[in-house]
């Protein structure tokens, strides 16, 4: 066949020019005679065409590569030159040194194209109103993953509005000036001294507990032994701490944390002697002073009678007991941690540009609202309560309105602090540590007073996120005392059918119990059939 195609069409009909001829094109045998001028004509001009095809489509895929080329490259300039790039790679800090204080800060994205994967990310509608009152309950948190959140940790460290150099207090001889509140842990700060402290400058010196030494933690007062101190003055990253004081509650360990969690984030747990003796009479504490994934740091002298305000030492002054840490997070001793800190940090701090997080109450919004349920529960000495507040009163203490919005409440839920090591927040947990030491040690009821006192002073704010999002990544327990006082349960009695009477001779049971008992069945079955044969008469009726 002479007319045949000049190509030949594969599976998907395209046209397979391989610069062959078709199989209509036969390379001639030796035997066969030399073909005409007219069919040389015809090969040549099928290669001719084929190869025309070839250079056309290698020149439009060359085309296209070089129109691609010219896009990416457009793209990655724009994206280099924006100020909003965050890379996508793992950033380790395990050996860069901490600094204070920088004058650029990072922005990360997980990517920088899509945006954040919880950017469209929204809590569900509440339950509907009305019925059975429903309690305090977790709800849903959009994390990104462990190690995403580890790789979206900001490169150097927030600004501190105004604040760069920040003091404390050294008093080996504090001395009472006023005859209300204060310690000689806390140095006795009078009323001057407080007035001055909120008065925010670019260096101060201010009162933060420890005042008998140079060195916390060292003949101060809420004193550490050396070894722990050495331990607690190395430099990480990120850490997580809690206390127990009074054998008060009981230690829960994390869950679900991550390997480089496990490997880079220390877990202190603080605690006094009684707890201790209760510990090691438990066989809980190991040789190495560890619980699981915390570490016992054991704290002698304690400067308080009252367990629950010695506790308020290392979760309001972590940072004087740890120097040189970026980011903590602090939970209550009830709290059991169940999500990774990398992921709490990233959604909590780094997602919302934040150097201070706290959960506000699940249903108390006002400092004059919480203080009434303070003393209804018995939490404080009521004239304590009252002095405290009506003093806030006399500074401009008002109840809690829309007009301080963007401030969405006023009272904290303070079992939980997320917070960066800054010379703000530091002073911010330093002012606020001093009040709990002048007046009452709840400090839900001090903390919006020195709040709004420091934002009218800089801008700075806290992020106070939803209670029931706290509850998503931390799990509360009951304290110890209250434990101790349910009863125990006990264990369901089995109950073990009668035994029947049998007959000695056969073994079966006796005719006469049998037939009784079918007796009973049947009179019980005839009593329900005209029960419902007098209550179909009456629908009638």
């Amino acid at each position: 066949m002479n007319g045949g195609s000049l190509g030949q069409r594969g599976s998907y009909g395209s046209l397979l020019c391989d610069g062959k001829s078709s199989n209509n094109a036969r390379k001639p045998s030796s035997k066969m005679l030399p073909v005409s001028s007219r069919e040389k004509e015809r090969v040549l001009l099928g290669i001719t065409r084929c190869l025309g095809r070839r250079r056309f489509a290698m020149l439009l895929l060359v085309s296209l590569a070089l129109l691609v080329f010219i896009w990416g490259s457009f793209t990655v300039t724009k994206e280099t030159t924006s100020p909003t790039v965050r890379p996508t790679g793992s950033i380790h800090f395990d050996n860069i040194a901490i600094v204070s204080h920088r004058s650029t800060v990072c922005h990360y994205r997980v990517n920088s194209t899509l945006g954040h994967p919880c950017d469209k990310f929204s809590l569900p509608p509440p339950p509907p109103s009305g019925g059975r009152r429903i309690g305090p309950r977790p709800c849903p948190v959009c994390y990104i993953s462990a190690e995403q959140a580890r790789a979206s940790m900001p490169c150097s460290s927030s600004a501190s509005p105004v604040l760069h150099n920040l003091t404390y207090v050294v008093d080996e001889n504090p001395v009472k000036t006023e005859s209300h509140g204060g310690s000689d842990f806390g140095g006795y700060p009078s009323l001057k001294q407080r007035t001055d402290s909120f008065d925010i400058r670019e260096s101060m010196t201010v009162h933060c507990g420890f005042v008998k030494g140079n060195r916390p933690g060292f003949q101060t007062g809420f004193d550490i032994d050396e070894a722990d101190l050495m331990k607690l003055e190395d430099s990480h990253e990120v850490i997580v701490a809690s206390a127990i004081f009074g054998n008060y509650d009981i230690i829960q360990q994390p869950q679900n944390i991550s390997e480089a969690a496990r490997k880079n984030v220390p877990f202190y747990m603080f605690i006094d002697k009684e707890t201790e003796m209760y510990l090691k009479n438990s066989s809980a504490l190991d040789s190495n002073m560890r619980i699981g994934l915390w570490r016992i740091i054991v704290v002698r002298n304690i400067p308080y009678t009252d367990a629950r305000r010695n506790g308020k030492v290392p979760k309001l002054l972590l940072h004087r007991l740890l120097p040189n840490v970026r980011y903590s997070i602090w939970i209550d001793g009830k709290l059991q941690l169940v999500v990774d800190p990398y992921q709490v940090l990233e959604r909590f701090l780094w997602q919302q540009n934040a150097s201070f997080a706290i959960s506000r109450h699940y249903r108390r919004f006002d400092v004059f609202e919480e203080a009434e349920a303070n003393k209804a529960a018995g939490k404080y000495g009521n004239s304590s309560i009252d002095y405290q507040i009506e003093f806030y009163k006399k500074e401009g203490l008002s109840p809690y309105s829309k007009a301080k919005l963007p401030i969405t409440s006023d009272v904290p839920e303070g079992c939980v602090i997320i917070r960066e090591h800054i010379p703000i927040t530091n002073l911010f947990t330093c002012l606020w540590f001093n009040e709990v030491d002048r007046f009452t040690a709840r400090d839900q009821l001090s903390f919006s007073t020195v709040r709004d006192k420091m934002m009218a002073k800089v801008d700075w704010s806290i992020n106070m996120f939803l209670d029931c999002e706290r509850r998503n990544f931390v799990i509360q327990a009951y304290h110890k005392d209250l434990l101790d006082q349910m009863p125990t349960p006990v264990a369901p009695a089995i109950r073990h059918p009668p035994p029947l009477h049998r007959d000695s001779s056969s073994g079966r049971s006796s005719g006469k119990n049998s037939r009784r008992g079918r007796d009973r069945r049947s009179g019980s079955r005839q009593h329900r059939k005209a029960a419902a044969g007098i209550r179909e008469k009456q629908a009638f009726l």
